[in-house]
């Protein structure tokens, strides 16, 4: 009984009628919700109940860690296997090339870019929610580790190129380690036998795993509130400043130029002045090979998203041109004769699971921020885009634990970042996804390439998937198109789309997503600093009121000024609240009290000289003018909170106003601004409550009021 006292204290004042008239007094009232005051009671309960462990409970604990185990028992095999096979098939056919291509793109050999995508495809199965989206190589993303990896190798003193396979190097490191001459540690083999190749994926791996740890611990605290911060704009313009960056890196391949990869503030330009300063070192053998690669490629990815309605399957264009360009490089001998760049050496099978260089991690904590950010944002916002469209709900909680442990898992198997891509969700959606169990099969075609097919590529020419990777990136690039319809519909979203944009390609990747995000978060705060506020105009016949520039015939009503700030009043724009509310009032109430001060000053001069018998004195006598209204009704609709400068100002606004004889009424509050107004003691015990529930009540009331108070007088 104590607890329900403490917490339910409901009044509600009736309005009456006298002598068949409303009392202007009486209205209606809601009296706020007294909180409780027991915390020890409550935290005591909130924690029993966390800690109670039943059955019942660990079952849905392990359940939702692994959503596996609760729809693949239920799974309809005659109905979802054949869409599910079919996109899996047509995925897994597409993932290959591009994980080569992306591969390069993220500073490794070939055969760690095959592994990523299978372990990806794997894990995402078992901890997913989103029956859809495809997790793999993604092309942002892996610029991001290429960066880091290349900073690292050059900070290292590695060359340029790997010297040692690498399965020579994994044979003789586990023969080492198990001789007569004791097992190495990790420092002592890195400096024998870790080539270049080696040292770039311990730490493509090591940013990896402190990304993953990074996404399950947000996923833990249930901090995806950061994604927020990454808007639609924000997002499309850093997706389109690195794709910039991804072309830039693969133009020395297309080119056949080997020239150091730039990394830090500026490689952009960087680069493109190395290329042209070698431009007459190109090789003609793979600049002709990137000219046909184009022809082909360009018409029939077109061709494939005019037809996708009429067709099944996209065609898997990219492979046919990896066949062909390999079998051509092989037979032709290409290397040999015309010294062209291939991809070399890629070994079948899995190297053994290693542990991340734990001491790179200081090097690469702030990097694995950044990568960590936008690798759960791209996948939360895609998993929840494709739930909605084919009616299903995810997690979003579930999905950074499950893209966390996409990339912890594999890191310690060679693996690099990754996360959901659009480009192959759209493909799985399209070919009759229906489940989860398309990415196992996706997982198996790659895994068959893995063990059977991958050293058939050794010939395969790195322009070919320099091609494969700047042809993927139309979709970024064609966001210019977009940018006139972005205009009109908002400009502050397209200054951000281009300041993301410019420093993202300019400057650098990382950099420039935090430019992006603070210039974001700058629009906002200029948006709250200088918000609109509009006097208001009564809709005749009803209870509306709207503004009065935006719509004709609003009436006002005699006496009564309707004023709304549409913007949270807060520390950093309370004083373009007050400049506001004085300008469209036309009333400054400090102005008005000097004025009525100066007045009664000159009077009392004036009374002064004429009882000294100065009687040819004459003084010029200020007359104030007579205020247009009584009340100004602030209406707080679109105020979401106030700080203790606002509940400050609001006090300040009414008090002066109070002065000059107008009267301060706040309608339509939230219900957090009518606690902050309450706990900053804005009414206080005692007096009446000038809170009105809507704008056409306080309007009223101020009306009756007025009219009361002026019989009063004629009364008295």
């Amino acid at each position: 009984m104590a607890a329900e006292t403490n917490h339910i204290h409901s009044a509600i004042e009736l309005a009456v009628e006298n002598d068949g008239k409303q009392n202007p007094h009486s209205r209606i009232f809601l009296e706020p919700i007294e909180k409780g005051t027991d915390i020890k009671a409550c935290v005591v309960k909130k924690v029993k109940k966390t800690c109670r462990c039943t059955p019942a409970k660990a079952k849905d604990l392990i359940f939702s860690f692994l959503p596996v185990l609760k729809w693949l028992p239920k799974y309809n095999l005659r109905e979802n296997i054949l869409g599910d096979a079919m996109s899996g098939l047509i995925v897994g056919i597409l993932l290959v090339p591009q994980s080569i291509a992306y591969s390069l793109l993220a500073g490794q050999d070939p055969i760690y870019g095959l592994y990523t995508s299978f372990f990806a495809s794997i894990i995402y199965f078992l901890f997913g929610t989103s029956r859809h989206i495809s997790v793999g190589i993604f092309g942002v993303l892996c610029l991001m580790v290429g960066e880091v990896v290349n900073r690292e190798v050059e900070r290292a003193g590695y060359d340029l190129e790997p010297s040692v396979p690498s399965s020579f190097r994994s044979d003789t490191i586990s023969y080492l380690n198990n001789s007569t001459l004791g097992p190495l540690t990790t420092n002592q083999t890195t400096q024998l036998l870790c080539d270049r190749s080696c040292y770039a994926i311990t730490v493509g791996a090591t940013v990896t795993f402190m990304a993953g740890i990074y996404q399950v611990a947000m996923g833990f605290f249930q901090v995806g509130f950061v994604s927020v911060y990454l808007s639609d704009s924000l997002l499309s313009g850093f997706v389109t400043g690195a794709s910039f960056t991804i072309l830039t890196s693969q133009a020395k391949y297309l080119l056949g130029l080997d020239i150091p990869r730039s990394s830090g503030v500026g490689s952009l330009v960087a680069t493109w002045i190395n290329i042209f300063r070698n431009i007459h070192k190109t090789n003609v053998c793979d600049l002709i090979t990137s000219f046909l690669c184009f022809l082909v490629l360009i018409p029939t990815k077109e061709l494939n998203e005019r037809f996708k309605s009429k067709l099944k399957a996209p065609i898997p264009t990219e492979l046919f041109v990896v066949v062909a360009a390999t079998l051509a490089s092989h037979f032709g001998k290409l290397k040999e004769k015309y010294g062209s760049s291939v991809s070399g050496h890629i070994p079948t099978g899995f190297l053994p699971p290693q542990p991340p260089d734990w001491s790179l991690i200081p090097n690469v904590a702030m990097d694995a921020v950044a990568i960590a950010i936008i690798g759960f944002a791209i996948t939360v916002s895609l998993s929840e885009m494709f739930a909605k469209k084919h009616g299903y709900t995810v997690k979003p909680n579930q999905e950074m634990y499950a893209i966390g442990f996409c990339n912890i898992i594999p890191s310690f198997f060679h693996c690099f970042t990754t996360s959901a891509a659009l480009a192959k969700t759209l493909v799985k959606e399209s070919t009759g996804c229906k489940t989860q169990v398309s990415g196992v099969v996706t997982g198996l075609v790659i895994l068959l390439v893995l063990l059977v097919i991958a050293p058939l590529f050794y010939s395969l020419q790195k322009c070919v998937l320099g091609v494969i990777t700047i042809v993927n990136l139309r979709g970024a690039l064609r966001k210019f198109s977009d940018l006139p319809k972005m205009w009109q519909l908002s400009k502050i979203d397209t200054l951000i789309w281009f300041v993301t944009m410019l420093s993202s390609a300019l400057i650098s990747t990382e950099l420039g997503l935090l430019i992006g995000v603070c210039f974001s978060m700058l629009c906002v705060i200029v948006r709250t600093q200088r918000p609109e506020g509009q006097l208001l105009g009564w809709v005749p016949k009803s209870e509306i009121y709207e503004p009065l520039p935006a719509y004709r015939d609003l009436q006002t009503k005699p006496g009564v000024c309707v004023f709304r700030f549409e913007a949270p009043i807060y520390y950093a724009n309370k004083e373009s609240f007050k400049s506001k509310l004085y300008k469209q009032t036309g009333i400054n109430p400090l102005w008005e009290v000097a004025a009525k001060r100066k007045v009664e000053k000159q009077k009392l001069h004036d009374k002064t000289a004429s009882s000294n018998g100065n009687p040819a004195e004459i003084s010029v006598q200020l007359v104030t003018q007579p205020l247009e209204f009584h009340t100004i009704v602030i209406d707080c609709c679109a105020v979401q909170f106030l700080d203790t400068a606002g509940i400050h100002t609001l006090k300040e606004a009414h008090k002066d106003y109070a002065e000059i004889g107008i009267q301060i009424l706040l309608a339509q509050c939230c219900p957090s601004v009518r606690d902050s107004l309450y706990r900053g003691e804005y009414i206080k015990k005692g007096e009446k409550n000038f809170l009105f529930h809507s704008v056409h009540e306080a309007v009223e009331y101020a009306l009756c009021a007025h009219r009361q108070n002026g019989c009063c007088a004629s009364e008295a």
